[in-house]
């Protein structure tokens, strides 16, 4: 039987005080296992708040897609009496409470010194470009580990870019991990502490760990594959009706079956006699990866798309279409309330849209639904009112001083 909906950090509570993706995506993660994430913004909106893409009326999708299951709270970080509510936020009293994460510099109302002098258990994880606090992002890290000169045709020269912002992706799910370790040693021991940890170092840390590093150090220089899987059997072909696909033989299992539903098997077991090699070893299918292809394309040449489909699924071949954006929304059902991590909410300033929840799919815990990002300010007079007490009056006061905007701020 499964237990009440995912809410298994329920009664952590987090202020956010951030941009871009990084640290609103681990503050969106907290936020969706049932923590109370606080993210606090000027008036107007931080730096993000009209980040691409937006709708017609300006509204970011990018703001709201990675700020859902927050509250918002709006303040004048330039007024004096703005920084001193900002870190009574941060610092109010509760054994789960205390905990900031930010990816400003950690000065002013940021001050790990300061915000630790008033609470010393204090967890402040600070996200910065690189180990010095500096600047970087996906598009300066990229070109510094030598990925764009990996990436595209063999026969290009110039360096490609990648649209995903993996580094920022893998630094969000990893700053998630250290509140919550903070966390844990702070249960057990009673200590706060400041948790750094920096974009660049991510990215490092996961080019060492799947070889790259290593590779290098072995005096090897590797090449652009444009399309091809590096290390085994990967790559594109054209369907009869001019469809393309992505068709990979990576593990054993995967290559057999791509053998099978293709009928190739003799004309492989041929091949791997010609060339010297064993076959079932995928690094030798990387080496004849152009042999193995004119070995696959006719099959798939001579196919329609949903021929193709069919034969592949059915043998259970690794493969996948080539598909646009809007063809994934409109008519994957894995984009959709068939997979059950997604649901339709309605978003201030969107309407009603598809929103992602975790991708987390626990045994004994029901998926909890997603839920909206907030309106800018929507949550100001009661965070502060349920934080630290303050009456309506007060926020009254607050608000018509310009220290406080609440809804749209």
């Amino acid at each position: 039987m499964l237990d009440a909906p995912l809410h298994v950090l329920k009664g952590l509570r987090i202020v956010e005080a951030s941009a871009f993706v990084a640290a609103p995506l681990c503050g969106m993660t907290l936020a969706q296992f049932g923590a109370d994430v606080i993210r606090i913004d000027p008036p107007g909106g931080g730096l993000d708040y009209r980040r691409w893409p937006v709708t017609a009326n300006d509204t970011s999708l990018f703001w709201v897609g990675l700020n859902k299951s927050k509250r918002s709270v709006v303040i004048d970080f330039t007024q004096p009496e703005g920084r001193e509510l900002a870190m009574a936020l941060i610092c109010a009293p509760g054994e789960d409470a205390g905990m900031l994460l930010t990816n400003f510099p950690p000065r002013g109302f940021l001050s790990y010194e300061d915000l630790s002098a008033r609470r010393p258990d204090l967890i402040q994880l600070t996200l910065s470009g690189d180990r010095h606090g500096g600047s970087a992002v996906d598009y300066t890290v990229n070109p510094r580990l030598g990925l764009p000169a990996l990436t595209g045709p063999e026969d290009t020269q110039q360096p490609i870019n990648h649209v995903l912002p993996a580094w920022d992706i893998g630094t969000g799910y990893m700053a998630a991990m250290g509140i919550l370790a903070a966390e844990r040693h702070r249960r057990t021991t009673g200590q706060g502490q400041h948790v750094k940890l920096a974009l660049e170092d991510v990215a490092l840390s996961i080019v060492g760990h799947l070889g790259f590093i290593a590779e290098a150090e072995q005096g090897v220089a590797r090449a652009r594959a444009g399309n091809e899987l590096y290390g085994a059997f990967g790559r594109d072909f054209i369907c009869a009706d001019g469809e393309r696909v992505m068709i990979v033989g990576l593990t054993g299992k995967q290559w057999r079956s791509l053998c099978q539903a293709t009928s190739i098997e003799s004309a492989v077991s041929a091949l791997a006699a010609r060339l010297g090699l064993d076959l079932d070893q995928e690094g030798n299918r990387f080496r004849a990866r152009a042999e193995i292809a004119a070995l696959v394309a006719p099959w798939v040449a001579a196919r329609p798309l949903a021929q193709v489909a069919q034969t592949f699924n059915q043998r259970g071949v690794c493969w996948s279409v080539y598909q646009t954006v809007q063809q994934l929304v409109q008519s994957d059902p894995a984009c959709s309330p068939d997979n059950p991590m997604f649901a339709h909410v309605d978003q201030p300033g969107v309407g009603r849209s598809l929103a992602a929840g975790l991708p987390l799919d626990f045994s004994g815990i029901e998926r909890a639904a997603p839920r909206p990002a907030p309106a800018l300010g929507g949550h100001t007079a009661e965070v502060l009112s349920e934080v630290l007490g303050i009456d309506s009056a007060a926020f009254g006061r607050l608000l018509a001083r310009g220290i406080v905007r609440q809804g749209d701020a």
